[in-house]
């Protein structure tokens, strides 16, 4: 194959399937592997990163390159980290041509975002962002890890499945642990909607491309986070019950003492975790932050 043609732009279907061929590959669905086909959509990712010559991006899941190469077109770096040795192959043959493109073979679980973009942030004005293709069963992991670490991105761009996308931008009546997990981090917003045909093979299920945009500090003050997130599992972890029992029994202390700091919150007992805004998680976090024990 003449790799060169795929630096025009974006493999589009037919160009996926003979890079599968010409490798003998097949998708596994293990890794819940779907390769985004419509360049439209490629193009629409790369929109939302906003990238600039002084930008290292982080790219999760990178396939068979399509997406890679439009990051770099605009990047002034581009990390791009795989989980399958056998993409790790084609990628290192495909984008030899682009000298601002790094191959990491790894689980992004197990790395470590500073050691992978940090000697690009230690440059004046370099800035570091996150595009991601993430599988359903991983999503959750990914974003608390890239969330959570110590070195964080300036802003995320991932396409999710768009159940997980509408999770992600929920409002107080719809909330989950993943809605103000993300939340307190960052205002995610959906950015583009896609349907399964964008990918090739299809997958059963639509999907969403979804920005997040990382908060200087985050929108409720709370002095320590690891407590803060004890609490909110507390609460989403039995989430039909009224507040007042599901944070008594998931933290251990008395019905009447939740209660009152309940009310001390201005947060009525008889509501359910999903209710709650982030703002009142911290008001209620506050007013128990000294009698939460971390569960290591």
């Amino acid at each position: 194959m003449d790799f060169a043609q795929l630096a025009q732009g974006a493999p589009v279907r037919q160009d996926v399937r003979r890079l599968l061929r010409e490798f003998d590959l097949r998708p596994k669905k293990s890794l819940g592997q779907s390769f985004l086909v419509d360049e439209g959509a490629l193009r629409r990712i790369v929109e939302a990163a906003e990238l600039g010559p002084h930008d290292v991006v982080l790219e999760v899941g990178p396939g068979l390159g399509g997406l890679t190469r439009l990051l770099a077109e605009r990047a002034g770096r581009v990390v791009a980290v795989e989980l399958d040795r056998r993409l790790v192959d084609v990628l290192r043959q495909t984008l030899s041509d682009l000298p601002n493109v790094e191959i990491v073979h790894g689980d992004i679980l197990a790395l470590d975002p500073a050691d992978l973009v940090g000697r690009w942030l230690s440059l004046p004005g370099w800035r570091y962002k996150v595009v991601a293709n993430l599988p359903y069963y991983i999503t959750s992991a990914v974003l608390r890890h890239l969330l959570t670490a110590e070195v964080k991105p300036r802003l995320m761009v991932v396409t999710v499945q768009r159940e997980v996308a509408q999770r992600l931008v929920a409002g107080p009546g719809q909330m989950s642990l993943l809605s103000v997990s993300v939340q307190f981090y960052g205002r995610p917003s959906i950015v583009a909607r896609l349907k399964a045909g964008a990918f090739y093979p299809s997958p059963q299920v639509d999907s969403a491309v979804v920005r997040i945009d990382l908060h200087e500090r985050p929108p409720v003050e709370v002095d320590d986070v690891d407590r803060f997130f004890e609490l909110v599992r507390a609460g989403f972890a039995q989430r039909r019950k009224q507040l007042r029992n599901a944070l008594s029994q998931g933290l251990s202390l008395p019905v009447e003492e939740v209660t009152e700091a309940l009310r001390r919150a201005g947060v009525d007992e008889r509501r359910r975790a999903q209710a709650l805004s982030l703002e009142e998680w911290g008001r209620v976090y506050r007013e128990l932050a000294a009698r939460i024990e971390l569960h290591v």
